[in-house]
């Protein structure tokens, strides 16, 4: 009874543009997880250029795609909850300037990595790619575990101290979510690969699954101790618990499936099962409080919340009519990039003496 007063409280497009919001950050950690898996396991299961080149080509369609998401829940951000946006932007800046450094270096290094055959260069940029890849894995896993603390603002505006952002549970973020990536990563280079390539990834999951699986469990386990999704907004425990459990066990058994069966195509659905839970579940926490700490001292219309940082009915009722109409052809045109690269490569589709 609790939750439905609390639901109905918050007007309905309110709700609805946060969880399209949540939507698209679950789909840029999925899609985006394994991108950032690939380019950090470049030296790991690269023996050599030709197979770092394989390992680029099975995301090289699609990478540049996956980051839309990104750059969409920001703007989405931006236009419905303008509060919400102008207090991460404002007060997070070095933070995401930390982020957007490393979507640069990524992205030059897809680029530019072929441009030349020397393979100086060719590993320079592959460091490029990794340390593109690793900069933003950590700073979103320490971001998003401060979410789920909640943020000290005042004035609607963040006023905390960056190295505060560093406790021992944001710290425990960082390294799931590098860890997590690598695991996602290598499961999609099993997928996408043939020979020796997909040997080393299936083993990798072997050693390092399990560190991600207790990684995993230890996050949510204190996420559900520590801090529950309940607040003044809902009451979504059991919802939160549940989602815990699925994030950990649907982890385990991709672990399983990719690692100990080979059965890559399973542990890949499974392994992004896990992301997805593990952000509705932090985006769970965040519901009404946006991820900031409420301070009952201040008057409810001066507190940053879904109520006083969302934008007008009319913004929100025009962008829900244009989401309607092009999200699905959006969609429709992922999917289908994805099916027409969806075949596995291998050395052999890397001729010699050809610049990749």
């Amino acid at each position: 009874m609790f939750l439905l007063e609390t639901l109905t409280s918050v007007p309905l497009l309110n709700t609805i543009w946060f969880v399209l919001i949540a939507v698209l950050w679950i789909g840029f950690f999925f899609l985006e997880g394994f991108d950032f898996g690939v380019a950090m396991l470049l030296p790991i299961l690269g023996r050599d250029d030709k197979e770092r080149r394989v390992m680029v080509n099975t995301i090289g369609p699609t990478w540049d795609g996956n980051e839309v998401w990104l750059l969409t829940a920001g703007g989405a951000t931006f236009a419905a909850f303008p509060g919400w946006y102008a207090s991460l932007f404002s007060g997070l800046y070095l933070p995401l300037l930390l982020i957007l450094v490393g979507l640069i270096l990524r992205g030059v290094a897809f680029e530019y990595r072929s441009k030349s055959p020397d393979l100086k260069w060719r590993n320079m940029f592959d460091w490029f790619a990794i340390i593109g890849s690793f900069l933003p894995s950590l700073v979103l896993g320490v971001g998003f575990a401060n979410f789920v603390i909640g943020l000290a603002n005042d004035n609607k505006l963040w006023n905390g101290n960056f190295f505060g952002l560093f406790g021992p549970f944001a710290l425990l973020g960082g390294v799931l979510f590098i860890v997590l990536f690598i695991v996602h990563g290598a499961t999609f280079v099993g997928l996408k690969t043939r020979g020796e390539i997909q040997e080393r990834a299936e083993q990798l999951v072997r050693r390092v699954g399990w560190t991600a699986v207790a990684l995993m469990a230890l996050f949510v386990g204190a996420q559900q101790i520590f801090h529950p999704a309940r607040s003044e907004f809902g009451d979504f425990t059991v919802v939160g618990v549940l989602l815990a459990v699925i994030a950990v066990v649907s982890l385990g058994a991709s672990v399983y499936m990719t690692g100990h069966r080979s059965r890559e195509g399973w542990g890949f659905i499974l392994g992004g099962i896990s992301v997805v839970t593990l952000i509705a579940g932090i985006f769970l926490r965040m519901y009404g409080n946006l991820g900031f700490v409420q301070d009952t001292k201040v008057a409810p219309d001066a507190r940053l919340n879904i109520l006083t940082a969302a934008a007008s009915e009319t913004t929100l009722t025009l962008m829900t009519w244009f989401t309607v109409i092009f999200l699905p052809i959006v969609l429709a045109y992922q999917a289908w990039s994805y099916w027409v690269f969806s075949r596995r490569v291998s050395r052999k589709n890397i001729p010699d003496g050809i610049v990749y």
